[in-house]
């Protein structure tokens, strides 16, 4: 039986550039750089141990390698403990992002990567 979400695949048009995007925006850190053939992957992560990693495939080279595979953007949502603070991080450094809004489930926002790609980060509520 699965247990938990272990890694999910993120396929872009530039590696270099999202892994750029991913550590100096949102604070990840390189995890692997690995590479089989022509197959480069780089895992991901918030930090060291977090559960669910991201892994960054080159999409043209997934495409060519595996046919019909869907190599659509996952629709993300991030957690965290500082939500202002990050909202402010990203439009510091000229992310595109969203306003804070309120929902029933907290405060969350929206944020787009290098590739126009959206994702989504929504505040913990302290217990």
């Amino acid at each position: 039986m699965i247990a938990k979400l272990g890694q999910v695949m993120l396929y872009v048009n530039n590696q270099d550039e999202a892994v750029r995007f991913w550590t100096e925006n949102a604070g990840f850190q390189v995890m692997a750089d690995e590479s089989n053939g022509e197959m480069r992957w780089i895992e991901i992560a918030p930090e060291s141990g977090a559960g669910t990693t991201l892994v960054i495939h080159d999409r043209n080279t997934v495409a060519r390698l595996s046919p019909g595979l869907d190599l659509g953007t996952p629709s993300l949502m991030f957690f965290t403990e500082k939500l202002d603070q990050f909202h402010q991080k990203l439009s510091e450094n000229e992310v595109t992002v969203g306003d804070i809004v309120e929902m029933p489930e907290g405060r969350v926002f929206n944020f787009a990567d290098y590739e126009a790609n959206y994702f989504a980060v929504m505040e913990m509520r302290k217990a």
